[in-house]
């Protein structure tokens, strides 16, 4: 049984202009850590902080720190009060975080009525691209670009793995940026197909590389399998036709975003309109009507612990493909290992297959990252804690420490570099030493969200099967990152306006594309669709998003 995994992980971005090196310094210095007269100056609020800090460096604080962090608890993974994670962290640092919990189902929430009130920790992580924006202009979340030049490992990484182009992607109309994001250095998606390769093989298709493929082969495959639905998604259709949707050269489900495309020679326009997006929907579409995609699967809701029962359809042998990521691929495998016995099926997780647009793949993205709650800048720890959360997102030996536990004790290093655990421990999640006695996730609380959030290529692989390394491969041998979205940051008065344009229209968007792809709706109600988008405001959206694209061009000169 094969079983490959493409690490924690991904989404979208790239730019041209300067050499990157040049570029790297001109958008870390003069954008990022230039300080405007009412920014704090973290050199004068200095408790506890290290006198030289640098990058690669072990941060230790010179006094003891408590900080409050919002924590997010999964289903399947409650936090303890018991996690080794915690005081570990504490042992290295000298600083206590003092957990502030919010459950997985409704984390988005707590956290905006948190932020609101003036309640919120100090740290709120779990952050993604876009996340920060409504909390801008309240003034209740930090610019952390005002003070990364005391963040010397985020600088490092940037510049090293060739990333700070695509910081023009996180900032605000004030050219400011709210968050700091995870570092990949490579980037993959980390969600697409995984297919029953041995079955796929079977029926004569091998590993589809095309969406004409996958058609194919599903269709041999319901002919063998009669009683088969044999493409599922999961994750409510989101993710299907995300990883799907590039490949018609379009943008939808997760990726959707404002909706918006284009951009970088003129005007951007909406993605849902675009005959493009029409002929993915008309794709997935006929999947349905032949049989060949499972239409529970679309509507089934995902409450975060997993591929909405998808893993109990392939133990059932009435499911042979589905969008899945790592972790997916092994929850698929621990079900069929009780129905059909390990060695009997082979799983693979494939790089998202070539459309009607090429073969091509998302923008280049940032992962999740963290933002500071605003009122930390008056702490005197300030400049302390700003060195800490370098050390934890950024640093090397935290990142390894995350993910790994504690070397010695948890896990060893062998002179070639890999990584294994000590006996005793497991990694239960991605089948390493299974069943060991303490799990490094469950019991010790490493490997959770943090570690996944920066990653080299080598953290990647160190805790993914050996066919990650060829996913990651045949990702970047046979797929090209589509261009980034151009940056179009709105100024505060246009913020609110454009929510509540926004909101309507993407929910006419996602109601009408899973009523068409469902068969709910019939295509001939295609212009009637376009029409109900205008009545909603569509236009005037394009142009207030348009318009601040245009004034962010003309500020970059």
């Amino acid at each position: 049984m094969t079983r490959p995994t493409p690490g924690p992980l991904t989404s979208r971005r790239r730019f041209v202009g300067l050499s990157a090196a040049a570029f790297s310094t001109i958008a870390l210095a003069s954008c990022g850590s230039s300080s405007p007269e009412d920014a704090a100056d973290p050199s004068t609020l200095n408790v506890g902080a290290m006198d030289s800090f640098e990058a690669d460096q072990q941060f230790t604080a010179t006094e003891p720190i408590t900080l409050s962090i919002l924590w997010t608890d999964w289903p399947e993974n409650p936090v303890k009060d018991t996690w080794q994670v915690f005081e570990h962290i504490k042992e290295l640092t000298n600083v206590e975080l003092e957990l502030t919990h919010v459950p997985f189902s409704d984390n988005v929430e707590k956290r905006s009525l948190l932020l609101s009130a003036g309640d919120a920790p100090s740290v709120i992580p779990l952050i993604y691209r876009g996340d920060e924006t409504q909390f801008v202009s309240s003034g209740a979340i930090l610019p952390m670009s005002d003070y990364i030049e005391h963040m010397p490992n985020f600088r490092k990484y940037v510049e090293e793995w060739a990333l700070s182009e695509m910081l023009d992607n996180i900032r605000q109309a004030d050219g400011k940026y709210y968050m700091l994001p995870g570092l990949q250095e490579v980037w993959v998606p980390s969600f697409s197909l995984i297919i029953r390769k041995d079955v796929w093989e079977e029926i004569g298709i091998g590993v589809p590389t095309t969406w004409d493929e996958v058609h194919e082969g599903l269709a041999a495959i319901k002919e063998k399998y009669p009683d088969s639905l044999p493409l599922a998604d999961g994750f409510e259709g989101q993710s299907l036709i995300n990883y799907g949707g590039y490949a018609f050269n379009t943008r939808a489900g997760w990726g959707f975003g404002d909706g918006m495309m284009g951009g970088h020679d003129g005007p951007m326009t909406y993605a849902a309109t675009s005959d493009e997006y029409k002929a993915m929907i008309e794709y997935y579409r006929s999947l349905v009507e032949e049989g060949l995609l499972d239409p529970e699967s679309l509507t089934a809701a995902n409450d975060g612990s997993g591929a909405a029962g998808i893993d109990a359809k392939f133990a059932q042998e009435t499911c042979f493909a589905a969008s899945g990521s790592s972790g997916t691929v092994f929850e698929f495998a621990q079900a069929m290992d009780e129905t059909l016995g390990e060695g009997n099926y082979e799983l693979q997780l494939i790089p998202p297959p070539a459309g009607p647009g090429g073969n091509i793949m998302g923008p280049k993205n940032f992962w999740h990252g963290f933002m500071l709650n605003s009122e930390i800048a008056s702490s005197e720890n300030f400049l302390a804690i700003l060195q800490f959360m370098d050390w934890l997102y950024f640093n090397p030996d935290a990142r390894e420490m995350t993910r790994w536990g504690i070397e010695g004790e948890t896990y060893a290093t062998a002179e070639d570099g890999t990584i294994i655990l000590n006996e005793g421990y497991s990694l239960d999640s991605f089948e390493l030493n299974t069943g060991a006695g303490t799990d490094i996730l469950k019991d010790l609380g490493f490997s959770t969200y943090l570690a996944e959030a920066t990653e080299s290529r080598s953290l990647k692989q160190s805790y993914n099967s050996e066919d990650f390394t060829a996913y990651i491969d045949g990702v970047l041998e046979s797929l090209e990152s589509m261009p980034p979205w151009a940056p179009a940051p709105l100024e505060e008065a246009e913020l609110e306006q454009a929510s509540l344009m926004a909101t309507p229209i993407k929910d006419a968007v996602d109601t009408s594309t899973l009523q068409f792809i469902m068969g709910e709706r019939d295509m001939g109600e295609w212009d009637a669709f376009l029409q109900e988008l205008e009545a909603a405001g569509l236009p005037a959206y394009v142009d207030l998003i348009n318009t601040a694209r245009d004034r962010f061009v003309e500020k970059k000169g």
